[in-house]
């Protein structure tokens, strides 16, 4: 269900030497690598000294900004090992249902809300009986919840009457559902059914665009230019790694840049906070030392619960 964690801890080791940041992986042939857990100063490791050094002359090379993206891949797989869907879901009903509400909200706030919607309709049956204000109600928080209500309304009729109650597990009906984009599909499709896909979310797409791994403002078009870039394979695990890393370190605003410990292949470095103190300072979620999204996070989560609603 794409909750599992990586099979091999890679300890990501602190380097205070030429203002970089060095992966290391644990001991060869130790049989299990040791990951330091994300607390604080040591959440996103060593924050760097400076720049990263830029070779001068031309522009980097399709090949070059290719193989600068599949190394931060990498990095990133080192730094986020526990990579998952922060929606808290059972099965592929409760994904869908829960990726249609985190349009225009948080996870946090999406997973704060499903347990006493799922508790009062569990499955496409009974919530396509609901009486419509009944369901706005549980939504509310959610926001948008009359247009989020008739979309979960419209789609569970479907799922009833065409599909025998069963999400399907195929793109070309997902989209046909009400409230369901390529994204929210491939959301379902990677985490549901093990099916790869880019999630081409805000997060996602202004990373990729700040990394120079693509110009596209169009997700259709940013999701195929990416695709062309990694092995079918990475495309979930890829999604996962790079929106973990916008909503913990890169963000919109203030980029924690710092503490980032991509930053020696960022080319944007620098659009954010330098300063490693004052960086570590906008380090958010485990990163930050605070609690994550779910409720019911995977077994490997390094940080802690959220709290449910009401208690936050």
């Amino acid at each position: 269900m794409g909750e599992q964690g990586a099979g091999n801890r890679k300890n990501l080791k602190k380097t205070a030497e030429g203002g970089s940041v060095t992966a290391k992986t644990g001991t060869a042939g130790s049989g299990s690598a040791r990951r330091a857990k994300p607390d604080g100063a040591e959440a996103a490791g060593t924050a760097t000294a400076g720049a990263p050094k830029k070779k001068p002359g031309r522009p980097e090379s399709h090949l070059a900004m290719v193989r600068r993206a599949r190394r931060i891949n990498r990095e990133l797989a080192e730094v986020y090992p526990y990579a998952h869907p922060e929606l808290d879901f059972r099965n592929p009903f409760e994904l869908l249902v829960a990726t249609v509400l985190s349009a225009q909200t948080t996870d946090l706030r999406v997973n704060q809300t499903t347990p006493a919607l799922f508790a009062a309709y569990p499955t496409p049956e009974d919530m396509a009986a609901a009486v419509p204000e009944d369901l706005e109600e549980l939504i509310r928080p959610t926001g948008f919840f009359r247009a989020k209500a008739r979309s979960l309304l419209g789609l569970s009729a479907i799922l009833r009457d065409d599909f025998g109650g069963e999400v399907p597990g195929r793109l070309a009906d997902l989209v046909k559902l009400p409230g369901v984009g390529r994204k929210t599909a491939n959301v379902v499709l990677g985490n549901a059914f093990g099916v790869p896909g880019l999630t081409v979310d805000t997060h996602f797409g202004r990373l990729v665009r700040r990394w120079k791994w693509t110009e596209q403002e169009d997700p259709e078009k940013v999701e195929a230019e990416i695709a062309a870039i990694f092995p079918k394979s990475e495309w979930t695990m890829l999604s996962h790694r790079i929106i973990f890393h916008g909503r913990r370190v890169c963000h919109a605003r203030k980029p924690a840049c710092g503490a980032c410990p991509i930053a020696p292949l960022c080319p944007s470095y620098g659009e954010g906070e330098t300063d490693p103190e004052k960086a570590r300072k906008l380090l958010k979620y485990e990163m930050g030392g605070r609690p994550g999204q779910r409720l019911n996070p995977p077994p490997d989560y390094p940080g802690s619960p959220a709290p449910p609603l009401g208690a936050d």
